[in-house]
């Protein structure tokens, strides 16, 4: 075979003169599309169009995490101009269109991630070939940066799969396995990894009739049907996504009305728009976003610690749902509680999010065997790292520590999910205290993708490695936290949310508080948000942080919890509920929220979050607001919480911080850290 070896592509052609190019990009572990690699792709292209042609051209990835990542995010940040993006944009959507062209056929072999930019280069070749693998994962992203596809794939897609498909997946920015992908009709097969060579050349041999949108897809592209769709397809976007928060998703469907799919001028009409959103403010604080939880990914990578045995204690709602999460992830489990139908509960729950995430029974039956009851705790002997998720209190878990120091091999992590108490207090002895870090999970441990690692000056440095190598290897995403009350999500949260409370106790409807606070930009307002929680699960934790914070506990929530009205669980908290579902009653006839009602919840968080700053809780600014963004939701549009007090300015807020302490009392008289 000849090989010709770029600085990121590898090309050879084997004896039936199929050229084999593989991407491999050079000093990294991710293939990412910049313009030196769409300069030498084009070089690829060019030199095998005007030299001997071969029978086709098969492309696919070296790397073992994926095909391709997509753009390399850092030309987006790093370009000052829009005559930059443009010309960017412009050299991507040249480079595909000529891959598109080429007279021989062109096959994408497809395993592991195939996102944004990877997937347009999977769209211009004639057929695609997914291989059939969880790690699989297809879809076009763009919008969750603030952008939109802008290499051709707002236009090919649609033209594969027709408009209405094609825009559901753009617009939510969500991705698909393999065989969905094949049903969707994104790739033309869906193989075993043992079958994708054998696939990559049946198609270029036999070229089969090449994929195209069947008769109602290709109607969904039409002229004159475009805008009744795009009618339908505006109201779901509207009901889920604030325009003036999130205008990508608007600006895709609105490109797709107006210039559909069926003439070049749709390519031109796609780069100006993305172009445009590139140089948002948007766009530039969710790139930031992106970045930030790359960074703390990176920081978990730096030990390649991953036990094969996790043993948790404790099959409540928590402990159960991060036995589960470890054994979907491939690790073998046991989950030991004293309660039998604790761990006949947490294993129902488990076999519903092995349905939902592995869909093949023989992949949910695999990781039901990775996850065993272990009612006696048998487990611990051989455990790598033992999980305590028992009763939060402190007494319960320095006894149940005191027992796993007895029991497990002396190589064993100890690592608490404890969301309040200081790690110190969890045993007296020095030992032990070693061995201990926190693993705090968020609650659903299925959806929430942060996990603060806890730290004490006696915590062997090694096991926070080893903590963040776990959490990495899980694929969840991990935050250093020094140990103190409440951490750092949850002591920044609870001001906010006693505050909350203290609104609803002036009379302030609970609705009128959540609008606001949604309209922000948060996910949840904070009624509803203490609503889902559980009214009594918040007054603990603010019992057990108020001496700390120095905060008193509102009245009402202490009534609530004391007359069984817990929230959403009961059916009753602050809002009523009905099979799970808020009842929001309609606010009032022009009713307006006290002009101060929104600076008393948020510049409550900003001012917890400065002091945590001041307090060394976490390394930097940046850590903060990956931690407040991964672990409550807070405005990922906005940048991060102290992005967004820079952003403001850190001088006028220390000014409405004063105002309100004249107001409302020494709550908010603004922390040291401000000066």
């Amino acid at each position: 075979m000849d090989k010709v070896i770029y600085s990121h592509w590898h090309i050879e052609r084997d004896e039936d003169n199929i050229a084999w190019l593989t991407f491999d990009k050079q000093d990294s572990k991710t293939n990412t599309i910049d313009l030196v690699v769409l300069e030498e792709l084009l070089s690829v292209i060019q030199s095998l169009e005007t030299g001997t042609k071969p029978l086709g051209l098969v492309i696919d990835s070296s790397k073992k995490n994926g095909f391709c990542a997509g753009a390399d995010i850092q030309q987006f940040k790093n370009t000052e101009s829009l005559e930059t993006i443009v010309n960017l944009i412009q050299q991507g959507q040249t480079v595909f269109n000529h891959l598109a062209n080429v007279s021989f056929p062109t096959v994408a072999l497809i395993e592991g991630y195939c996102l944004g930019g990877g997937l347009e280069l999977a769209l211009a070749c004639r057929y695609r070939i997914a291989i059939e693998d969880p790690k699989t994962k297809l879809g076009l992203p763009e919008v969750r940066l603030g952008i939109q596809p802008g290499w051709g794939g707002s236009v090919r897609l649609p033209r594969l799969i027709g408009g209405l498909k094609a825009m559901d997946l753009i617009l939510s920015g969500r991705t698909i396995e393999a065989k969905a992908a094949r049903k969707m009709g994104v790739v033309d097969v869906s193989v075993p990894k043992r079958q994708g060579l054998v696939a990559a050349r049946y198609f270029v041999k036999t070229q089969p009739k090449v994929r195209a949108a069947n008769l109602i897809e290709d109607f969904t592209n039409r002229h004159f049907v475009r805008p009744l769709l795009g009618k339908y397809l505006l109201k779901a976007i509207s009901a889920k996504v604030n325009r003036a928060h999130y205008p990508a998703p608007y600006a895709v469907l609105q490109h797709w009305i107006d210039q559909g799919v069926f003439h070049n001028a749709a390519f031109i009409a796609e780069a100006n728009s993305v172009c445009q959103l590139a140089q948002s403010e948007t766009a530039r604080n969710l790139i930031r976003v992106f970045e930030l939880q790359e960074k703390l990914k990176r920081l978990g990578s730096e030990s390649s610690f991953r036990p094969e045995h996790v043993h948790v204690v404790g099959a409540g709602v928590m402990g159960g749902d991060i036995a589960a999460w470890c054994a979907l992830k491939g690790i073998r489990v046991t989950l030991q509680d004293q309660n039998t139908l604790a761990v006949a509960a947490a294993l129902g729950r488990a076999k519903a999010l092995f349905k939902k995430q592995l869909k093949e029974p023989h992949l949910v039956q695999a990781a039901m065997d990775r996850l065993m009851p272990d009612i006696k705790g048998c487990g611990i002997k051989t455990a790598d790292l033992i999980i305590e998720a028992i009763i939060e209190k402190a007494e319960a878990k320095k006894a149940l520590f005191m027992t796993l120091a007895s029991e497990a091999k002396k190589e064993a992590i100890f690592a608490t999910n404890t969301s309040t108490i200081p790690l110190k207090a969890l045993s007296e002895d020095p030992a032990i205290q070693q061995r201990i870090i926190g693993l705090h999970f968020f609650n659903p441990v299925a959806r929430m993708p942060l996990v603060e690692v806890i730290d004490t000056a006696s915590t062997d440095p090694h096991l926070i490695q080893y903590g963040m190598s776990f959490v990495r290897a899980i694929e969840k995403i991990p935050l250093q936290v020094k140990s103190s009350p409440g951490f750092l999500v949850n002591r920044i949260l609870m001001p906010y949310l006693l505050e909350s409370v203290r609104l609803l106790e002036l009379g302030i409807p609970a609705v009128a508080i959540d609008k606001a606070v949604v309209e922000f930009g948060m996910p949840m307002g904070p009624i509803e948000l203490a609503d889902t929680v559980g009214l009594d699960v918040c007054l603990y934790g603010a019992e057990s942080l108020a001496h700390y914070l120095k905060v008193s506990i509102p009245t009402e929530l202490r009534k609530r919890v004391e007359a069984g009205n817990l929230g959403k669980k009961t059916g009753q908290g602050f809002y009523q509920f009905k099979n799970g579902k808020i009842i929001r009653p309609k606010l009032p006839e022009h009713y307006r929220l006290p002009e101060d009602a929104l600076d008393r919840l948020i510049l409550s968080m900003m001012n917890e979050a400065v002091a945590c700053l001041r307090e060394g809780i976490v390394a930097d600014a940046d850590a903060l607001d990956a931690g407040m963004i991964l672990g409550t939701g807070f405005a990922p549009f906005r940048g991060g919480l102290m992005h967004y007090i820079a952003e403001q300015g850190e001088s006028l807020l220390f000014q409405r911080l004063n105002l309100l302490a004249q107001r409302y009392g020494d709550r908010f008289l603004p922390d040291a850290g401000w000066r």
